[in-house]
């Protein structure tokens, strides 16, 4: 006799089963221009969580994020600040020793918690990065060492609480099947979001259909999902069309975009110290495009992005 099917997580549930979920808009970059010049150079937002102010302006941001979702009824997505915190960048940074990950978690726990019942549709994902530059794919660690890099920040997270991790802006193939391999041995869904080119491929050269269809067919590391993060909605419409030409599962793997506001290359964005943003509304039209066209259902904003993005996305999308 087959035992009783044990229901899905609440997020998961969500992810998949939800018309529309909200994430968050940019973070590290609106704290980029704050006046106070609040990021630390190794770990970016991470260090923000120990100084009152800092984690005074981060609250303010996700919070922000938060009520939006709140507003308009949408399931919504907010991430640890620990994309740049892994174990060189804390020692680096002078965080070494410090419980990061947990008082990550906490924040945003408190920030669910002050809204009572209503939270519960707000969860909580902890993010991590690739080792080296982003925009960089000769930096990627190959797969096994990348497993054996990212497990401890990935562990750390899941025991803090998260409801799900997720690795953002990876640029190849190869450190994302060893991040893969790290969250899976966690037990806790995971999601990989990648940096896409308009010809659907990774910053590497590989296809996007392809590292989805390698990494998927790792032995027990399977994604929840795929996401594609730090580009503009055009780009990720053009990549996916060609990339769903060639490999149409992708249309049911690949479910989320935190889109630029930028059209830019990453080459051209990267170091860039004037900010390249258009207009929420039509970033909203943009987003609502890409949802239309794709289907794609979870939505939020990445550089150049801030609460009005979001809440003009919200809008577009719930009209």
């Amino acid at each position: 006799m087959m035992g009783a099917m044990v229901p899905p997580a609440p997020f998961l549930r969500a992810l998949h089963e939800a018309p529309l979920l909200l994430t968050e808009g940019s973070v590290v970059e609106r704290l980029r221009r704050h006046p106070e010049g609040l990021l630390d150079p190794h770990v970016a937002n991470t260090a923000l969580l120990f100084r009152p102010a800092g984690r005074a302006a981060l609250a303010g941001i996700y919070r922000d994020y938060r009520d939006i979702g709140l507003r308009h009824g949408l399931p919504t997505v907010l991430l640890t600040p620990t994309w740049r915190a892994n174990s060189e960048r804390l020692a680096r940074a002078g965080l070494a020793g410090r419980d990061v990950f947990g008082e990550a978690f906490r924040l945003l726990a408190g920030l669910r918690e002050e809204v009572g019942s209503r939270g519960e549709g707000v969860f909580i994902g902890g993010l991590v990065g690739c080792r080296g530059d982003a925009y960089r794919p000769e930096e990627a660690l190959p797969c096994e060492e990348a497993a054996a890099f990212h497990a401890p920040h990935v562990e750390a997270l899941a025991r803090a609480g998260v409801d799900f991790l997720v690795a953002q802006t990876l640029p190849a193939l190869s450190e994302a099947e060893g991040v893969a391999l790290a969250m899976s041995r966690t037990g806790l869904p995971f999601l990989l979001s990648f940096v896409l080119r308009p010809t659907g491929a990774l910053l590497d050269g590989t296809p996007l259909g392809e590292a989805v269809m390698r990494i998927d067919a790792l032995a027990g590391a399977r994604p929840a999902a795929y996401m594609v993060n730090c580009v503009h909605p055009s780009v990720f419409r053009e990549g996916m069309a060609r990339q769903l030409a060639a490999w149409p599962f992708l249309g049911a793997r690949v479910v989320g975009l935190q889109a630029n506001t930028s059209r830019l290359s990453p080459e051209e964005l990267d170091g860039r110290a004037e900010l390249d943003s258009e207009p929420p509304a039509a970033f909203a039209w943009e987003m609502a495009r890409v949802h239309a066209e794709l289907g794609t259902r979870l939505l939020g904003g990445c550089c150049g992005t801030d609460e009005r993005h979001i809440a003009a996305l919200a809008g577009e999308l719930m009209a």
